[in-house]
């Protein structure tokens, strides 16, 4: 039995089509993933980086950091100075915003404000 041309291409046609939806519907689903595995590596530094003063290398007293989360980590209160405490595994880097503030930081714009209401 011969099989015409045409259904032989009609045939490979949706085949083709069924393949390609599939794939895009893989690709879909492997960006949620990649994104879910992303947002939870996230969340586990947060949550990581507030033990972090706790861990034997730390040079300060622990009872003294206060976490702050966001622009950077947390600032540590010394009898003699305050330390502006950014916490980095392996080779992550400090952001844009962190380089501007550590910047403000060396170059002594730093100032104190009391608000009484």
């Amino acid at each position: 039995m011969d099989i015409p041309a045409t259904e032989i291409i009609v045939i490979l046609f949706f085949i083709s089509l069924i393949l390609f939806l599939f794939c895009l519907h893989l690709l879909k689903k492997l960006r949620e993933i990649h994104f879910a595995k992303r947002s939870l590596s996230t969340k586990y530094g947060k949550m990581t980086e507030q033990f972090l003063p706790f861990m034997e290398h730390y040079p300060y007293e622990p009872s003294n950091f206060r976490f702050i989360g966001t622009p950077i980590d947390g600032i540590q209160f010394e009898d003699d100075c305050v330390v502006f405490v950014e916490f980095k595994v392996n080779k992550s880097n400090l952001s844009e915003k962190q380089r501007k503030i550590k910047e403000l930081i060396e170059n002594k714009k730093v100032d104190w404000q009391e608000f009484k209401i």
